[in-house]
């Protein structure tokens, strides 16, 4: 007994490290893979596949109206009490004009049938077919805007990760070169060459850096987490990014007015198509409806009455009832209803076509907006980076003075804080440059490749 106890235990331990390891599985991604993982896992992607699988469902639905509709019965009847019919008295030689109340059948009755119906021609039922098929185009492409949102908000999450892992590599060297300055300092002071103020100030530039440093790394780990819900993965994974700020170009067309823009690479574009499609359609379904409607149909039913409670007696007859037949229907006056519906449908037409050109104003004012934004996101981008090198080179002439003793303490510091201004105002302008990028794209529907 103690050896199984023991077996079961080694299995559960076995079972438990085995989950842990399969929950911290490590992963190496590029932005692309990250974004084919969110396609895969990120829950609002999952419900829009799932929303373009239930519209599929919705038109096999539809066909199904079309097909042979066969319905199978079956009615069991107990009388209690059977009911009363009147009868003329004098069938018993009762007076004239008075009637006599009877009673009269069995105490069980049961009917079986089996009916069977099919369309044969309905202007509702074709032009519904075909509205549903556009339906299923409709949660198509929203299924492909889900994946565009998608694919933007993982992309900006994976670089605001690498900016802040870079933030981090310079925060630390920010750090080492003020210790050695600190220390440096330190040692001049204890050997009468500088004053203990100056000592001090450094330490307080240097503990700012270190509160600093722990406030981006908090951040970076905030980041890495918020990356990891938008890409559907568990926050627990171990995620390594392998692609490289270096790597992005920020180049944009300089005139897009000059170029024909191909609407029909924005998914807006495309939603607002399909319901311009759906609006026709409902037009067309509205003139359809003054057409008639042909159904065939067939009915096969037996009857037993007894008074006994042997309805499935085999020796006791079943009262057969066939009969097919066919019914036309055909609308004539439905007091001017169907003519307001014709004049609604007409009137969402236009509309649908006042949406489609205000789609297309908006995507061209987009363009130009999202070109223009990274073109000067790229300008302000390379500024910032040549204010690193003057403000690291201001530091050094800063220091080099400072240790030759021609210069102050206080210009090495303020020389330090100018150069992490610049630092930090490039990291700001990286970023910025990067969300203009990946709009740029994504009003140019290339954000998905």
């Amino acid at each position: 007994m103690k050896k199984l106890v023991l077996v079961i235990g080694l299995g559960m331990t076995a079972l438990g490290t085995f989950a842990q390891v399969k929950d911290s599985a490590a992963h190496s991604f590029t932005l692309q893979q990250a974004i084919e993982y969110a396609m895969q896992h990120q829950v609002s992607v999952q419900n829009a596949v799932i929303d373009e699988s239930i519209a599929q469902k919705r038109v096999n639905e539809i066909k199904g109206a079309g097909l042979p509709q066969i319905n199978a019965s079956f009615d069991f009847k107990d009388f209690l009490e059977l009911p009363t019919s009147f009868i003329p008295a004098e069938f018993f030689g009762g007076p004239p004009g008075t009637f006599a109340a009877v009673k009269f059948g069995t105490q069980y009755q049961a009917t079986a049938g089996l009916d069977a119906s099919q369309l044969l021609f309905s202007g509702d039922y074709f032009l519904g077919l075909k509205a549903s098929k556009v339906y299923v185009e409709l949660s198509q492409r929203s299924t492909q805007r889900t994946k565009i949102e998608t694919a933007a908000a993982v992309s900006k999450a994976y670089y605001t990760v690498l900016i802040n892992e870079e933030r981090t590599k310079l925060m630390d060297a920010n750090i080492a070169r003020i210790k050695k300055a600190l220390d440096d300092t330190k040692a001049l002071n204890e050997n009468g060459f500088v004053e203990k103020i100056d000592y001090d100030r450094l330490s307080v530039t240097y503990n700012n850096l270190l509160v600093e440093q722990e406030k981006i790394q908090r951040l970076l780990k905030l980041g890495m987490y918020f990356l990891k819900y938008q890409m559907g993965m568990e926050i627990n994974t171990e995620l390594t990014l392998t692609d490289k700020l270096e790597d992005v170009k920020f180049d944009a067309m300089a005139n897009v007015s000059a170029q024909k823009f191909d609407y029909a690479k924005r998914v807006e574009y495309g939603l607002f198509d399909t319901q311009y499609k759906l609006a026709k359609l409902d037009l067309k379904r509205q003139r359809f409806s003054y057409l008639p409607t042909a159904v065939a149909y067939g009915s096969l039913q037996g009857a037993a009455s007894r008074n006994e409670f042997d309805i499935w007696d085999t020796q006791k007859p079943w009262y057969p009832m066939a009969l097919i037949g066919a019914k036309f229907t055909m609308p004539i006056f439905t007091g001017l209803a169907r003519n307001s519906r014709n004049q609604q449908a007409k009137l969402s037409i236009m509309k649908a076509e006042n949406n489609l050109e205000m789609i297309r104003q908006s995507i061209d004012l987009e363009l130009a907006s999202t070109t223009t934004s990274l073109q000067n996101a790229s300008v302000s981008l390379a500024t910032q980076k040549e204010n690193i090198k003057t403000a690291e080179e201001v530091y050094r002439v800063a220091k080099i003075k400072f240790e030759q003793g021609i210069g102050s303490n206080l210009e090495m510091i303020t020389a330090e804080t100018t150069l992490k201004e610049s630092q930090t105002n490039y990291f700001n302008a990286l970023f910025d440059a990067i969300v203009s990028k990946i709009d740029y794209d994504k009003a140019n529907g290339t954000l998905i490749k």
